[in-house]
């Protein structure tokens, strides 16, 4: 049998088995396409996100996926709008080779059968749609997190015809979803939106352009969890640790106690959120998940940190009242030796080698306060340490010391002169920190948002 009667029996077949239906040209060939320039149209129906995995970057989606073009070589034989034919994983048509960019798996849906379709319309167009569950790859950035607005761009579009053969795009109505949509698919920690970009968008591939119909998947992160978990109770914590400056410094347990406690809290809050605090939620099922991993310190890392700072700020405050308060005792058992020494190098006469005790306001007489808890220098414009010292450096040395001694005795006085200056900074600073701190990440958080959808 020669090759002209092998053609002429493939076609007597198709035209026997589907001479109802459909016929097709007598030299058809599934591998070669319609023509030049074949437009390929689509259309998506979003039927529920499976799951978001932040570890990995992935997103999972139902969808079912329409594919259209058009095929002249087709041609329905009556009159009716449409013929369903078939589906079969080796069909007898030529279909686009259809390539998703950034598809990490692709599951078609199976019940009986594969839940898939091939529909021919009487202008020759066929329309092939095919439910299938699709994991996408998204680049996701997590240095704003828990401000962090997700975008993640998917591109449809041939991977063997350039654009000059093939171009992809989407539909007059290219998405549809279910009838309890809303605004938005809502996910525990996500609110999930879809948008599609009818621009003309190319990608290289190494032998040419290709034309892509892109879609726009944006993952807006809800917040308020996040404020009542974290954000709140580590507030709070700060606010707790300005209550020890009202503490009497000699009640060391108590408020040794509370500036610890609250300190630890915040350190395990930390460690909470670093290695437990976020969700990947996979076939609508939470379980518990590695922190999502960024370059640079991530939004509410910056903010525990800070929280824990303050609370070991005043826990530093309250180890300098307490060597201050040491330091005083120490002082006034002193203090009356210090005095006759210092009266005595006054009065005296100079002697050969020595040289009196700089001061550090120019005098070196020391008096007490009337209440006896501080101690004062009395200024003494007669004596000059220059006139005094032997060097410069041992009256800077000694003038420094009593600088030192001055400060600590005013740290560690009773009557809690620096809680009451603690009281009102660290409070002061809280508030500067806290309007910096989230006027600056909720605009680069909306202006990364804006340059993602341009």
């Amino acid at each position: 049998m020669g090759p002209s009667a092998s053609l002429s029996l493939v076609a007597m077949f198709h035209l026997v088995r589907s001479k109802d239906l459909y016929e097709m040209e007598t030299e058809y060939s599934k591998n070669m396409p319609p023509g030049k320039d074949v437009d390929v149209s689509l259309s998506l129906h979003i039927n529920r996100i499976s799951g978001v995995d932040e570890s990995k970057e992935e997103i999972a989606l139902d969808v079912f996926l329409h594919v259209y073009w058009e095929d002249p070589r087709i041609r329905i034989l009556d009159n009716t709008s449409q013929v369903e034919l078939t589906w079969d994983k080796d069909p007898r048509f030529w279909i686009p080779d259809l390539y998703i960019r950034q598809l990490r798996e692709m599951k078609v849906l199976t019940l009986f059968q594969d839940i898939a379709s091939i529909r021919l319309y009487n202008n020759s167009t066929l329309r092939i749609s095919i439910g299938a569950t699709i994991i996408i790859k998204c680049d996701m950035d997590f240095v704003l997190y828990p401000l962090d607005v997700q975008t993640c761009a998917v591109d449809f579009g041939s991977y063997k015809y350039t654009m000059m053969d093939m171009k992809f795009r989407w539909r007059e109505d290219p998405l549809s979803f279910p009838s309890d949509f809303g605004d938005g698919f809502r996910l525990p920690r996500y609110v999930v939106s879809f948008v599609t970009d009818n621009r003309s968008n190319v990608i290289y591939y190494g032998d040419g352009n290709h034309s892509t119909a892109r879609l726009v998947i944006t993952l807006s992160r809800e917040l308020r969890s996040h404020l009542l978990e974290s954000y709140l109770p580590s507030t709070l914590f700060v606010i707790m640790s300005w209550g020890s400056f009202v503490v009497m410094p000699e009640v060391v347990p108590g408020r040794m106690v509370l500036l610890v406690t609250t300190l630890l809290s915040l350190v395990t809050m930390f460690d909470t959120i670093r290695i437990h605090g976020v969700f990947a939620y996979e076939w609508s099922n939470a379980k518990k998940n590695n922190s999502p991993s960024a370059l640079e310190l991530k939004c509410i890392e910056v903010w525990l940190i800070s929280c824990t700072l303050f609370v070991f700020l005043a826990l530093v405050e309250y180890f300098v009242v307490l060597f201050g308060m040491r330091y005083d005792k120490h002082w006034r058992h002193k203090k009356g030796d210090l005095d006759r020494g210092l009266g005595g190098v006054d009065s005296g006469p100079s002697r050969p080698g020595a040289f009196n005790v700089p001061t550090l306001f120019g005098t070196n007489k020391v008096h007490a306060a009337s209440d006896n808890n501080t101690v004062v220098v009395a200024d003494n414009a007669n004596v000059t340490a220059k006139a005094q010292c032997p060097s410069s450096s041992a009256a800077g040395k000694l003038r420094f010391q009593l600088l030192t001694k001055h400060v600590i005795l005013y740290c560690g006085s009773q009557r809690g002169t620096l809680d009451q200056v603690s009281l009102a900074l660290f409070p002061l600073c809280f508030v500067v920190f806290s309007v910096v701190y989230w006027i600056s990440y909720i605009g680069e958080s909306r202006r990364k948002s804006l340059s993602a959808n341009v």
